[in-house]
Order: C-alpha cells, then sequence, then structure tokens
C-alpha cells in the first residue's frame, strides 16, 4: 500500500511539471504585433522567421503555416521575406465595433518542431468614419409658450471610430432663439440638447431651421450634420411619461421571429388629442434595427427576424413617446439573449503526418486538431477523446488545440491502416457531439524476417537425371511489404565429396527451385543436406534458414557382378567336381553374385541357360546353387560345361552370365585324364562339330515333336488320374504338395546329399575318395534298397523346365522370415528350396545381404582340400581358398541377393559326416574308405 501511495505522488509530481511545462511553453510562445487598419492588402505585420528563429528560405521546410481558425483569414506567410503580411483589407469597426482594443489571435504551427506558437495582432485604429446621424432632417415641435430655458433632447451622431478618432463634439448653427447644451452620459457618450434661450411666438416666426455639426478628433477631423426644423406649435403643456424609466428583458436566442418581448407604456395627462402618445424607435443601431419591430400604438416591441447569441447576446435601444403636442419622453430597454445549446461542436484537423513509420517511438505527434463550439458557458465547453483500443491519445495544446500522439509501438503487419474516429462532446443539456474521421496509414520498416512453412524439406530425385533439372521449390514468406517484402534464395555454401556444393545443385534466387548441376550417381552420393537461406531486400536485410534434404533415388543402372565362380588369375580354368555316385539333388557349387544397385534392382534370380547335357543339371531361382537334377549315368560326359545367366529384378532387368565347367568323374586318374582332353582339344573334333550340329538339330526337331504330342497326353492322363484321386478321398493327402518331386509317376521326397571329396596318397598314387551320400528328409521303399540301380527313374528335362518356370512365377511370400536356428552359413549346406520368396522390407534384404557375405567369407576360410593340396593342378572346389573376400567389394548398403527360405547353415556339420540341426527322419552315416 505504502509503494501504491508513493507512485500516486510520483504521478501528481509529473502531471504538476508537465503543466508547468505546457503553461510555460504558452506563454514563452506568445509573439504579439499591431497593425493599422485599412492597410494594404501585403503590408508588412512582423517578422515571424526571426521571432521564430528560423531562417527565411526555410519556411516551407520546416512547415510552418497559419492554424487559426475563422471565416475570413486576415493575415498570411510570405514565403520569400519570412514575414507576416496582411492577406486582405481589414475593418476594425466591422472586427471589433467600439472595443477599447482590438485584437487578433492566430496560430502559427511550425511542424518540423510539432509546436503551435500564438500571435496576438493589435488592429489600431484610423479616422476613417465620420460621425454620422440617423437621418439628415429632424423635426422638433415646440410649443409657444415654452419656457425660455427648456432643454429639448437632439439626435446622437454616431462615430464606430475610437479614442479621439471617435465623435468629440457638437456644433449648432447660430440663432437668436436657441443654444447647443452638451452632457456626458454613461460611458463618456455626448447627449446634445437644444435649450430654448428667448420665447417664441408662432406668429412672429412659426419655423425655425438649425444645422447641428458633429465633429471627431482625427487628423484631419471629420463631421456631419443634421437639418433640425423647428416648428412652433400651440398650447401643449404635458409631455408623455413612461412607466419604467428602463425596460430589461431576456429572451432565449432559439425564439422565432414575431415574438413578442415586451411592452413599453407612457402617459400623457393632457386630454383629447394632446394625449394621445405615439411610440418611435429614438436611438438604435443599424445592426439592431433589422432585428426588432415596434408598433406605434400599443408600444409592442418583439422579433422581426431570428436572434443569434453568437452573433450578439445583448441589445440596447431606445424608444421615445410623443404626444401631438410635441412633448416627449424616452426610456430605455435592455435585451440579453440567452445561449442555447445550438452548436455542434466544430473539429478541424490542421495537420496531419501520413503515413506514419511503424517503428516510430510512443509520445510522436502524428496529427493537430482545432477543437472549437460557438456555443457560450457550459455550452461551448468541448470534451474530445478517441476510443480506448487504438494506440493512440489526445493531448491538450493551447488554446482549443489538441496533439494527437502515439502511446504504444506500431505493427504494419497487424494493421496497416487506422481509422481514428475523434469524438468532441459539449456540456450542454442535451449535450451536443460531433465525429471526425482521422485515416492514418502506417508504413513499413524490415522488421519481420522471410519464413518458410516448415521446419524443414525432404526432396527425392531419381538417379542418372538429366543435368539441369528441377529439384525441389521452397517458398519463404515475408509479411513486410515493398523491397522489404521481396526475397532472394541462396545455398549455404559447402564442400562434398571434396567438391564444392554449387556443382552439385544451384537454387533460383528469384523463385526458390533448385535445379541439378550434374547427374546423380546413386552408388556414389546417397543424400545431400543443404541450407537454404531466405534472404529480404530491405535496407538492413533479414534472412533465416531451412534445412532440405535431397535423396537420390536407386535406379538399375548396374548390372549383376559374379563373385563365384571367378576365372582364375594363374591361368588354369576352375573345375568343379561332381561324382558320378551323386544322386539328384546333389550340390556341385553355388553361383554367387552382387549387383551394386539397391532394392528390388539389387534382388537376383538365378537360372540355367545353357548346358552341354540337357536335364543333367538344375540352378535353385534364388539360391544360386547347382544341383543334379539326376542320377549321374556312365554315358554322362566326364566335362559338362554350363551356362548361368543371373538377373536382378529391375525395370528394365539386367542380367550377367558366368560359365561353369563340371568334371564328373569317380577317380583322380579321369579327372586328370579329362582334364587334358580339356587343356589339348582334338582338332578332328572340330572338323566334325559341323556334320554333328546337322544331325543333332534334324534329331532335336523330331523328337520335339513326338515330345509335344507325348506331353499333351500325358497332361490328359494326369488330369483324369488327379479327378479319380479326388474323389477316392484317398492318396497323399496328407502330405504337402511342396514336398513332392513328380518323376515320371514315382513320387520322392527331396534328399540332402553332403559328400565329402578326400585326396590320399598311398604309394605315390592319388586316389580320389567319394563317401556314400547322406540321406536326409528321404522315403525309401525296400525294394528300392535292395536294387543297386537308381532310386529315381530318369527326369524328363522339359517337365523340369516347366516346374522351373512354375516356380520362378510363384508370388513372393510376404512372411518371409528368418527363424532362430536358421542363421547365415555357407550357401551350399542345404539343399535349395525354389519356391522362397523375396524380402518384403529393407531390414529383411539388409539381413540377406549380410548372411551372402557371412557365406562368402565362411566359403573361403573352409576346410576342403580338394585343390588346396598339390597335384590339384588348379581344381577349385566350392568356396576354395581361391574364393576370397579381401577382393570384393563391400555392398552391404544397397546389395539384396534373395535366397530360398531353407535354412542356410554352417556345411562344417556335413563335413563331419553329420545331419544338420534341422533334420529329421532317418539318417545314415556315409562310409568312409580306407586307405589301401
Amino acid at each position: 500500500m505504502a509503494a501504491q501511495k508513493n507512485y500516486g505522488g510520483h504521478r501528481e509530481l509529473i502531471l504538476l511539471c508537465a503543466l508547468l511545462s505546457a503553461l510555460w511553453e504558452v506563454g514563452r510562445g506568445q509573439i504579439r504585433y499591431s497593425v493599422p487598419e485599412e492597410s494594404d492588402k501585403g503590408s508588412f505585420v512582423g517578422n515571424i522567421s526571426k521571432d521564430l528563429g528560423l531562417e527565411s528560405q526555410e519556411l516551407a521546410k520546416h512547415g510552418v503555416r497559419i492554424v487559426s481558425r475563422g471565416r475570413t483569414q486576415l493575415f498570411a506567410l510570405n514565403p520569400r521575406s519570412g514575414s507576416l503580411v496582411t492577406a486582405g483589407r481589414i475593418d476594425r469597426e466591422e472586427l471589433c465595433a467600439q472595443s477599447a482594443r482590438c485584437l487578433v489571435n492566430i496560430n502559427i504551427l511550425v511542424e518540423e518542431r510539432g509546436k503551435i506558437f500564438g500571435i496576438e495582432i493589435e488592429i489600431t485604429d484610423i479616422n476613417d468614419n465620420n460621425p454620422k446621424f440617423q437621418s439628415e432632417n429632424l423635426e422638433v415641435k415646440i410649443n409657444e409658450v415654452a419656457v425660455p430655458g427648456t432643454r429639448y433632447p437632439l439626435p446622437e451622431a454616431i462615430d464606430p471610430d475610437v479614442g479621439l478618432n471617435s465623435l468629440q463634439s457638437y456644433q449648432l448653427s447660430p440663432n437668436h432663439h436657441f443654444s447647443l447644451d452638451v452632457k456626458t452620459g454613461e460611458g463618456g457618450t455626448l447627449n446634445p440638447g437644444l435649450v430654448l434661450e428667448r420665447a417664441l411666438d408662432r406668429e412672429e416666426e412659426a419655423a425655425h431651421h438649425l444645422v447641428l455639426i458633429a465633429s471627431d478628433g482625427g487628423e484631419p477631423p471629420r463631421s456631419s450634420s443634421v437639418h433640425i426644423l423647428v416648428t412652433v406649435l400651440d398650447v401643449n403643456d404635458n409631455a408623455p411619461v413612461f412607466a419604467q424609466p428602463i425596460y430589461r428583458v431576456t429572451v432565449p436566442e432559439n425564439v422565432p421571429p414575431g415574438t413578442q418581448l415586451l411592452t413599453v407604456r407612457a402617459s400623457d395627462p393632457d386630454e383629447g388629442t394632446n394625449g394621445e402618445v405615439a411610440y418611435k424607435f429614438w436611438k438604435i443601431s443599424e445592426k439592431q434595427s433589422p432585428l426588432f419591430q415596434l408598433n406605434e400604438k400599443t408600444g409592442e416591441l418583439s422579433t422581426a427576424k431570428s436572434l443569434d447569441y453568437e452573433e450578439s447576446a445583448f441589445y440596447e435601444m431606445e424608444i421615445q413617446a410623443e404626444d401631438v403636442g410635441a412633448f416627449m419622453g424616452t426610456t430605455k430597454v435592455l435585451i440579453s439573449v440567452e445561449d442555447i445549446n445550438d452548436n455542434r461542436p466544430e473539429v478541424i484537423v490542421t495537420s496531419l503526418f501520413s503515413p506514419v513509420l511503424e517503428n516510430t517511438l510512443p509520445g510522436t505527434a502524428i496529427a493537430f486538431l482545432n477543437v472549437h463550439d460557438r456555443d457560450s458557458g457550459k455550452n461551448g465547453q468541448v470534451v474530445c477523446y478517441i476510443h480506448d483500443n487504438l494506440p493512440f491519445q489526445l493531448e491538450k495544446s493551447i488554446d482549443n488545440y489538441y496533439r494527437l500522439v502515439t502511446w504504444k509501438h506500431l505493427d504494419r503487419e497487424r494493421t496497416s491502416m487506422y481509422n481514428i474516429t475523434v469524438m468532441a462532446s459539449d456540456l450542454g443539456t442535451p449535450p451536443l457531439s460531433t465525429e471526425t474521421h482521422i485515416s492514418l496509414h502506417v508504413a513499413d520498416t524490415n522488421d519481420n524476417p522471410p519464413t518458410f512453412s516448415q521446419a524443414s524439406y525432404s526432396a527425392y530425385i531419381p538417379e542418372n537425371n538429366p543435368r539441369g533439372a528441377s529439384i525441389f521449390s521452397v517458398t519463404a514468406h515475408d509479411p513486410d511489404s515493398g523491397k522489404n517484402a521481396q526475397v532472394t534464395y541462396s545455398l549455404t555454401e559447402d564442400t562434398i565429396m571434396g567438391s564444392p556444393l554449387s556443382s552439385y545443385v544451384s537454387i533460383n534466387s528469384d523463385t526458390g527451385v533448385l535445379y541439378a548441376i550434374c547427374s546423380f550417381d546413386y552408388e556414389q552420393i546417397r543424400d545431400l543436406q543443404l541450407l537454404v537461406t531466405a534472404r529480404d531486400s530491405g535496407d538492413t536485410p533479414l534472412s533465416s534458414n531451412v534445412s532440405l534434404s535431397l535423396f537420390i533415388l536407386d535406379q538399375n543402372d548396374n548390372t549383376p557382378e559374379v563373385l563365384y565362380p571367378s576365372l582364375p588369375n594363374d591361368g588354369s580354368t576352375g573345375v568343379e567336381l561332381a561324382p558320378r555316385s551323386a544322386e539328384p539333388g546333389y550340390l556341385v557349387t553355388k553361383v554367387v553374385a552382387v549387383d551394386r544397385d539397391s532394392g528390388q534392382n539389387a534382388w537376383l534370380s538365378y537360372r540355367l541357360l545353357k548346358a552341354s547335357e540337357p536335364g543333367l543339371f538344375m540352378v535353385g531361382l534364388h539360391t544360386g546353387e547347382v544341383r543334379t537334377a539326376r542320377a549321374l549315368l556312365d554315358r554322362d560326359m566326364l566335362k559338362q560345361s554350363l551356362v548361368v545367366v543371373v538377373q536382378d529384378h529391375g525395370q528394365p532387368p539386367l542380367s550377367a552370365t558366368v560359365t561353369l565347367t563340371v568334371a564328373v568323374a569317380d577317380s583322380i586318374p579321369d579327372v586328370l585324364a579329362g582334364l587334358d582332353d580339356i587343356k589339348n582339344p582334338d582338332n578332328s573334333e572340330d572338323s566334325d562339330l559341323t556334320l554333328y550340329l546337322v544331325v543333332a538339330v534334324a534329331i532335336i526337331s523330331c523328337v520335339f515333336l513326338a515330345f509335344v504330342v507325348v506331353l499333351l497326353a500325358l497332361r490328359l492322363w494326369r488330369w483324369h488320374k488327379s479327378h479319380i484321386l479326388q474323389a477316392s478321398g484317398r492318396g497323399l493327402v496328407g502330405l504337402p504338395a511342396s514336398s513332392f518331386l513328380g518323376m515320371e509317376g514315382v513320387q520322392a521326397f527331396l534328399q540332402t546329399y553332403s559328400h565329402e571329396v578326400s585326396l590320399t596318397a598311398d604309394s605315390g598314387k592319388s586316389h580320389l575318395i567319394f563317401p556314400q551320400p547322406n540321406y536326409a528328409h528321404t522315403l525309401i521303399s525296400h525294394e528300392s534298397c535292395e536294387k543297386n540301380g537308381s532310386l529315381l527313374t530318369p527326369i524328363d528335362f522339359q517337365e523340369g523346365k516347366d516346374e522351373a518356370a512354375s516356380v520362378q512365377q510363384a508370388p513372393p511370400n510376404t512372411d518371409w522370415r528368418f527363424s532362430q536356428a536358421q542363421r547365415p552359413g555357407t550357401s551350399g549346406s542345404q539343399n535349395g528350396d525354389e519356391t522362397g520368396t523375396w524380402p518384403n522390407n529393407q531390414f529383411d534384404t539388409e539381413m540377406l545381404q549380410a548372411m551372402i557375405l557371412a557365406s562368402a567369407s565362411e566359403a573361403a576360410d573352409g576346410s576342403s582340400t580338394l585343390g588346396a593340396g598339390a597335384g590339384t593342378m588348379g581344381l577349385s572346389a566350392r568356396y576354395g581358398p581361391q574364393f576370397t573376400l579381401q577382393h570384393v567389394p563391400d555392398y552391404r548398403q544397397n546389395v539384396y541377393i534373395p535366397g530360398s527360405n531353407a535354412t542356410l547353415t554352417n556345411a562344417a556339420g556335413k563335413r563331419d559326416g553329420k545331419a544338420p540341426a534341422g533334420g529329421n527322419g532317418n539318417k545314415k552315416k556315409s562310409g568312409k574308405k580306407e586307405k589301401k
């Protein structure tokens, strides 16, 4: 509470200081001049520029002008001389009537300083008016029995000048019967009177002619005269007498014309016609005469026109009563006009500083207002105010002037124009008010930086884009106007892979559109992080930044790259081995390939394009595993040549081929002999090649026609048989169809083979040992166990191709997952399931990539002895030592080699004669041959 009281005391002290300062400025700013009336237009009044401390050449520069209100502008500013001059003829009598001093107040506004100076100019009187009687002729009736010494009043002359220039004396023409008597009345007025000096004799002289002269004291003096006719009458010894010497009346200004104000009454004790009285105005000014009318018989005084308090608040006149005997009596009538609140306040905007900058400090004057009400008293007291919800307030200045100032900061972006309504209301009953509207425009300053619609942006562009292609467009908005809202865009300089950012992308500084300077390569650059700057064009530019992430989208522009088998660098030919005892499904080798692309563009599939022995080998669609399709026969050639094509799934797809050489033999000498034949082919075979080809083409054509016929019959027979099986409800209904491989009516489960090949030395001879295959997941009948022949009938190659094709067309399995037991291992450790599906998301494909790299690394560290010792002549076992990862590029970020949904495990267990962990069913250990 103490703090609040102290705050209130400080506030009162501040208000008192401000009031004293304002009064000091008013007194200090008062300047006085004088000028005689009737001066010519342009007459010098005073040196304004000197008195205000300004140079004459800078009056217009400082915004000096007259802001006084009035019907007629009496004064003007001379911008050349810097002086105040008259704007026209000034009539002091018209301006101030007969006031002792005639003062005119004007106000000078200096816009640069934001101040108003009061100027007081006195209009001095000159002798420019003659004393004037109301009429040029006057008749005075005097009874012949009048006693000498009787005084008869004469009409006064009126001189609108003041001081010595006003009426000073009267003179009467010489006459033996009459003399002039001048008395001084109230207010110093001179009242002339005619005094009878000698008795009159009507019969001697019935009329007398006199001249009354009125003179002023000017230099030179001015005068006027009136002719007086004195008529001598018969005897009438009583003069009319008014009931009151002075009549007073108060009337409101809004009375209509014809309103009776009062009635004057005079009585004459004479009888007959000598007692009849007539009323007329004896003394009334020219301005008052049209406003009032007097009934000569009744003495009723009424208004002839509407009265206006603002024109005159008081009227004074004299009324005369005269009988037929020329006896007269006079009375004075005083009329006071009462003010009525019939004028609304007037608000004039004398100066307006628009537009105003939005960073204008509080307290800055933006307009000067003059408030005036023509009424008087409370009716003329005006209260001026504006609405409180605007950032402006009114401050009282000198006289009736107000300053419109700001009281808080403006914001053009929130409000660019203010419609200010100034209310002026008087204190009359009922009060009258006036509204004045001021339109104020707010000029813009650069106080807002450009802003982006988002905190960050992301854009995508496919690789191999054309140079100059449009990438993305950013837009920043600046709420300012004009140059302050003109936004230019730029990129923050940066270095990417040793090259400046400007060599990759550019931005249009006007539109914010980004363009690609170069053609991007996904395999080199995956994404770019850009910082875009938006800057306006203000005098002090403002800016803002936004991050833009530009992602490069992969396209299928890289062909698959075969990692294994690769051409040996020692000049030898890599050969894969397959024992003649291999059963169908035996894993011969695996083709390993990668693709530098990513996603679907790196999903690879494998197929057998060409084989020297059709139907002998098959390739896993997704794994690349090369397996035997049937049991090897003695008639099969030792050297088998396979061409495997690797194709990705991009649009359009790209592919690569690899040629495999498979040696089919049971012993080392057979392998070596076959390899010698490969290195040294017989030239005679080339000579017979053409003949063989012609015969082969003819045979194949015949066989194909027969095959088509047999195939159609076989299909019809199978279709008929399937309907019979469905009708009987019996058969192998409980077994999944994917577990069977149809081979000419024989259904057998898929087998998993694991062979170990080792070289032994006995008495300097090398032996190639093929242990018995390990049968897993296989159902073998007793009859097949007793027979030494092949477990499976020969497979129709064309039919196998159809089934492989159907496998390739199988839709991807969206539920593809790896179980806990399915860990990455050597690619050839298990038989491939051709019904495997592609990964369906980025995470799964990256898992596959890691698995294939781990598989390849494990294969490089395998313990296979084939090709690792002496005397192998460059034979390459599956995943032998020559297949290492030190020269293999790391494509873990974008390479995906889809595989089957079979478990990929380490083949070490099979090398040791152990069944895979996930296997079930009968297991048979393969016996190893003893050294001889």
